[in-house]
């Protein structure tokens, strides 16, 4: 498979959000075209994320990663916080994911960041062997909490 990953722009939108729906859908919430081109459209004009799409030769979008800025407060550096990737079924096992990740950690290192968080649910064990495989390492000594608003 000849694969591209570039930063995804404001004519990417829909090619995106088609992929982000999907992976809504992944995650058991219903599909909402509108709202996931929305959603993508407001993060890419607003820049409050980095979108890596991967797209095949065909010009097919395969996958995308999600990239959303925050700061280390001891260490005083930016880091990112990975929130998204998403491989499409007939692409999985193919190298697209690895690929998105080692795009994102290229940018990350470019940019002079200390790092790159992301959280997996504790079932992905597919996930979790990619992440490890890449050297992220897994917390175990913090416990990570949520409020629900």
């Amino acid at each position: 498979m000849s694969l591209s990953i570039r930063q995804a722009t404001e004519s990417d939108v829909q090619l995106v959000a088609i992929l982000f729906d999907q992976y809504r859908v992944f995650y058991e919430q219903q599909s909402d075209p509108a709202l996931a081109q929305q959603f993508i459209r407001e993060r890419i004009e607003k820049s409050e994320s980095v979108i890596f799409l991967a797209q095949e030769e065909s010009g097919d979008a395969v996958g995308f990663t999600q990239l959303y800025p925050s700061f280390s407060s001891v260490s005083a550096r930016r880091t990112w916080i990975l929130n998204d990737l998403y491989v499409t079924p007939d692409a999985r096992g193919t190298g697209v994911g690895r690929s998105l990740l080692e795009k994102a950690e290229t940018f990350a290192r470019a940019a002079g960041a200390k790092g790159i968080g992301l959280q997996t649910a504790t079932n992905n064990l597919s996930a979790q062997r990619l992440y490890e495989r890449l050297d992220y390492q897994k917390d175990t000594d913090f416990f990570s909490y949520f409020l629900s608003l």
